[in-house]
């Protein structure tokens, strides 16, 4: 009985773990275009009219 929690309670910090990490890498790329787009916007700023 105790061996299988263990083993459930192995398998969500796995899973905690790798959702994690995939938060984290999303979060970089993300941030990543985000810089990218706001320099485009910033070296087009003069070509912009309202």
């Amino acid at each position: 009985m105790e061996e299988r929690i263990y083993k459930v309670m192995k398998g969500a910090g796995a899973t905690n773990i790798a959702v994690g990490v995939i938060t984290l890498v999303v979060g970089v790329v993300t941030g990543i275009l985000l810089i990218i787009a706001g320099a485009k916007l910033i070296a087009g700023k003069s070509k912009i009219l309202f």
